[in-house]
């Protein structure tokens, strides 16, 4: 069980502190992680909150030395500002804000980070792998040596990442999640939720339920076509509970958006068929 405030061991060079900000969104609350003994960098510094703030600087302290932010969802960076302020510690992310309402629009780094960019320390190195799809600024990073991927949202324990269209992006989550199956990793350490000691058979879960997902989102058109997303989402996802409905209604768009792609849907002013 997960408990927020509780520094939790789960390497020799990482510790886990769960920000107060559990939901539906967020599961049992957003996860930073501390890496490293001497020198610290702190991997998603979560909401902003006093609470979660002080928990930080108290395990790392005048230790701190970066803050980099797996994307600007407001559960992931806005800590970033106050835990910078208090320790002058380097933020590092992806160098854009999306401007879809959903970011944190305030996030600057001070230096943006590329796929394969690499952070290093005396004891540990970190390697940005761009990872877009749930968002377009997503990056994960590889404790290199050690086949620990922090996975911020691309991967959370638990429950199924929402992709939610326009910055949100179903093929290219997809891609994303096929290039972790290539890789040699241990775990998954993910933004919210327990470690995953399974990183290749859960890849393999995750892409296989999205096209599951998708073939029920195909037999909904089928019976309800033309339909809007308001008709369409009680029937593809009519095994979930109807309180996460307007939250799947935004991953539904994004699998409608691909198989518009891919020439297998239409879209007629918000009214969705199959293709002829």
């Amino acid at each position: 069980m997960i408990v927020p405030g509780e520094l939790v061991q789960l390497h020799p060079l990482v510790r886990r502190l769960t920000a107060p900000n559990p939901g539906m969104m967020t599961g049992p609350g957003t996860n930073s992680y501390i890496v490293g003994r001497e020198a610290l960098a702190v991997i998603d510094p979560g909401p902003e909150s006093d609470a979660h703030g002080a928990a930080l600087l108290a395990a790392a302290g005048g230790r701190l030395r970066w803050i980099l932010c797996t994307h600007t969802h407001i559960d992931h960076s806005p800590g970033a500002r106050a835990l910078q302020a208090a320790t002058g510690a380097q933020v590092l992310g992806y160098g854009t804000v999306p401007r879809d309402g959903r970011q944190d629009a305030a996030f600057h780094p001070e230096r943006a980070l590329a796929d394969g960019d690499v952070l290093g320390a005396p004891e540990f190195r970190l390697r940005a792998l761009y990872t877009p799809g749930h968002a377009s600024n997503h990056l994960c990073y590889l404790l290199e040596g050690e086949g620990l991927l922090f996975t911020g949202d691309h991967v959370m324990q638990g429950s199924t990442v929402v992709i939610s269209p326009p910055d949100g992006d179903m093929i290219v989550y997809l891609r994303s999640l096929e290039r972790l199956s290539t890789l040699e990793l241990s775990a998954f350490a993910p933004g919210h939720g327990r470690l995953i000691t399974t990183p290749r058979d859960e890849v393999r879960r995750l892409i296989a339920h999205r096209l599951q997902r998708e073939r029920k989102v195909l037999a909904a058109l089928a019976a309800k076509q033309p339909a809007t997303l308001e008709e369409l989402v009680p029937v593809a996802y009519d095994d979930v509970p109807e309180r996460v409905h307007p939250v799947a209604r935004r991953s539904l768009h994004a699998h409608l958006l691909k198989l518009a792609h891919e020439g297998r849907a239409r879209d007629a002013a918000g009214a969705w068929s199959l293709a002829a």
